[in-house]
């Protein structure tokens, strides 16, 4: 077992179930199933065999956020075809993002059709994920009772629920996994509400100082519902790489700030400029082949706190959200 290295910051564990407790409270208003799997893990199916929708996708994002973050849904006023867009904001971006929110977790059991494969996000990574990202961010929490969101659309195996339980050192009754479909209404908004989440990846994977991200917010559009996966997948990735936009607050000289600026926007790629189901298909279904430098939002801005100057990157690109959703 990993050894525990408890940070001073906020255990988003912690802070998160006071809202996984509402699903598991009050099913019927967020139109999800609570049932209890076998080996005594608890199950909150958010658009499977229920309707789910949009509210339990915000609330859902929160807890992916683990209760660090506020996501709200408001009327659209940046695009002419898709009123509905989803704002988060995060005071403590690294942890609510990093630590909470980003899909780290492989959870894999067989092979072929009936196998299961899937990336936890949420609270429980902070107990039991063995990312190395953990070490360097130097941020651990104790176990307890914790919370994993999968984006599937079947049941986990007992496997599965068994290793999570032994990472993490505790028992599959002190386990609630939610189950957002991508296909599904709520599984559309709590992968859009990541974009805040992409971009901060992104701004790991260029080298910046995560100590040096102050506060940050986003925002994108939500995007139509279908019940062909890779359709879905591709439109919830494109209300970030071609809808979104974010603004970090750095602490950082101007220099660093517009370099910044100017390299994390999704058009910085050498895969942007199509549809990702596009992209995904030209590179035969291999995730791995994709520019990772992709994943990121299609307009960022930058504020620098000690001079108040502001750099702005990218752009939206509403002719290309239009090409993926289908207007």
């Amino acid at each position: 077992m990993h050894s525990q290295n408890l940070s001073p910051r906020a255990n988003v564990n912690l802070c998160a179930r006071p809202l996984v407790d509402r699903l598991l409270a009050d099913p019927a208003r967020y139109r999800v199933a609570v049932t209890e799997h076998a080996s005594g893990a608890k199950i909150i199916d958010a658009g499977i065999q229920v309707p789910g929708g949009l509210e339990a996708g915000r609330l859902i994002a929160e807890i992916c956020m683990g209760g660090l973050g506020q996501v709200t849904l408001r009327a659209a006023r940046d695009f002419k075809h898709w009123p509905w867009q989803v704002d988060v904001h995060a005071s403590d971006p690294v942890t609510a993002c990093l630590a909470s929110q980003y899909a780290g977790w492989s959870l894999n059991h067989g092979k072929g059709k009936e196998g299961f494969n899937a990336l936890g996000s949420g609270p429980g990574r902070s107990v039991g994920s063995r990312e190395e990202l953990f070490k360097e961010l130097n941020y651990r929490n104790p176990p307890a009772d914790t919370c994993l969101v999968l984006e599937v659309d079947k049941v986990p195996p007992l496997e599965i629920i068994d290793k999570i339980a032994t990472y993490c050192q505790i028992t599959p009754a002190q386990l609630t996994l939610i189950l957002t479909p991508t296909s599904s209404l709520a599984g559309g908004v709590q992968i859009v509400a990541r974009v805040l989440e992409v971009a901060l990846h992104k701004v790991h994977a260029l080298k910046f100082p995560l100590d040096k991200l102050v506060d940050g917010a986003g925002t994108a559009p939500v995007p139509p519902p279908t019940a062909d996966f890779i359709t879905a997948m591709g439109r919830t990735n494109d209300a970030i790489l071609f809808g979104g936009r974010v603004h970090l607050y750095v602490d950082t000289d101007d220099a660093a700030a517009r370099d910044l600026a100017a390299q994390l926007p999704s058009s910085s790629s050498r895969d942007f400029g199509k549809p990702f189901g596009t992209v995904f298909k030209e590179y035969k279904y291999d995730f791995y082949q994709i520019d990772p430098m992709l994943f990121s939002p299609a307009a960022c801005v930058v504020t620098v706190m000690k001079t108040g100057h502001t750099f702005e990157g990218g752009a939206l690109r509403e002719d290309l959200l239009d090409l993926s959703f289908g207007a």
